[in-house]
């Protein structure tokens, strides 16, 4: 059970980490594969910093509940991805759901679930 959890929270971590990078160095087709429209120079510095640093926050810090087997990290984690998925509810309720909103609030809310699980059941230090 523990190997399995492990490669999940790792899975979770990597997939933050390599989404992190791809905003960060690529953010022009990133912003189009999110359906952002990132007006000039500031708007790739936002799509860069703060969808860059939100996504290789997220993954860093399971990086880090993973290596260290210290929970708060792991929390850490859930707690930024479930903030993002609890947003989203606004969203639902001022623009509407679509395929293309509730897929990825549903992969979040799944991915929360899975750190959540991890930082309960992984043996701590």
């Amino acid at each position: 059970m523990t190997t399995t959890i492990r490669v999940l929270v790792g899975l979770v971590a990597l997939f933050f980490v390599v989404y992190g990078l791809r905003f960060a160095l690529t953010p022009e087709p990133m912003a189009a594969e999110f359906s952002i429209l990132a007006a000039g120079a500031p708007g790739l510095a936002t799509v860069r910093g703060d969808l860059g640093g939100a996504f290789l926050a997220t993954g860093i810090f399971a990086c880090l509940g993973l290596a260290n087997r210290a929970r708060p990290w792991l929390y850490a984690a859930a707690i930024v991805l479930g903030t993002i998925a609890t947003c989203r509810i606004a969203g639902f309720a001022i623009d509407g759901v679509s395929q293309r909103t509730l897929a990825p609030f549903i992969a979040e809310l799944v991915m929360v679930a899975i750190l959540l699980w991890g930082a309960r059941r992984l043996p701590s230090l």
